[in-house]
């Protein structure tokens, strides 16, 4: 099934480029300020953009990426409000995926097709639900095919072949894989067994026509760089995003360039050699 991140994935094989997906929270700091970095992430290189939908118990998600969650729900912002600014991105950026990433609590309280449909009719292309496995996700699966929406699954270093595979064939969107046993968050350095994992996986998923992208711990060039090396069609930075912008919260226009000069020195990796 091609839809926007598959066509992405694919317009991006043919320039001999690797995907960079970039993730930050919907509403943080503010909903007006996170409609502005967006749109700054895009013009700066970001292929994918991740909205996550602020929640009280975020359990594959690190320190950084909670604190903002917690001072995002303290302000009020809710699921409606990641969806209404989607819906307002989509106006002037209508090739970039975005896609929402979400618990499944979220999903299911708010009425899952409800919610999906709601999605959808704001121009959301689809989700991301760390917490939801492709077993237990028949109902998801079916709403979602049914509204052309992407679904994306999380594999990590130890998922077995078989499993691989069954992940393979319920992502849309493309497989998420998680680098690193634990949360969301920046590491010093990464293990063997990551780079062998992404390997292995990488020839699992391209043998479904799949592509792998690989998240949790990347926090500089170098890190992506190891990451394609290894296989990966993608990769995903989060928590170092984040940092950025608390970092420079009271300072609007540091925040926007040094956004600009760490996403360009991403995405300059992400353009492999012939």
């Amino acid at each position: 099934m091609e839809n926007n991140v598959t066509r992405t994935f694919k317009n991006l094989e043919h320039k001999n480029e690797k995907a960079l997906i970039g993730y930050i929270v919907g509403g943080y700091p503010t909903l007006e300020l996170s409609r502005g970095i967006i749109e700054q992430l895009i013009l700066s290189g970001v292929d994918i953009i991740e909205i996550g939908v602020p929640f009280s118990d975020p359990m594959a998600d690190g320190p950084i990426i909670q604190d903002a969650f917690t001072k995002t729900l303290n302000c009020g912002i809710a699921p409606k409000d990641c969806l209404n600014l989607v819906k307002s991105i989509r106006e002037r950026h209508k090739e970039t995926p975005l896609l929402l990433m979400t618990y499944s609590n979220i999903l299911y309280s708010n009425g899952l097709e409800k919610f999906l449909t709601q999605s959808k009719n704001c121009a959301i292309d689809g989700f991301i639900v760390p917490d939801l496995n492709f077993e237990e996700a028949d109902d998801y699966l079916k709403i979602t095919t049914k509204l052309g929406l992407s679904t994306v699954f999380l594999t990590s270093p130890n998922t077995s072949t078989q499993r691989l595979r069954k992940i393979a064939v319920s992502s849309t969107g493309f497989v998420y894989m998680v680098s690193v046993f634990g949360i969301t968050g920046s590491r010093n350095k990464f293990e063997k067994y990551t780079f062998e994992s992404v390997s292995r996986s990488k020839s699992i998923v391209s043998s479904y026509g799949k592509q792998l992208a690989v998240g949790f711990g990347i926090s500089n060039a170098q890190d992506g760089k190891k990451m394609i090396e290894s296989g990966a069609d993608g990769i995903i930075v989060g928590t170092s995003l984040i940092k950025i912008i608390t970092n420079n919260e009271h300072d609007q226009s540091k925040m926007m360039s040094e956004l600009d000069i760490f996403v360009k020195e991403l995405k300059a990796i992400c353009k492999v050699p012939n």
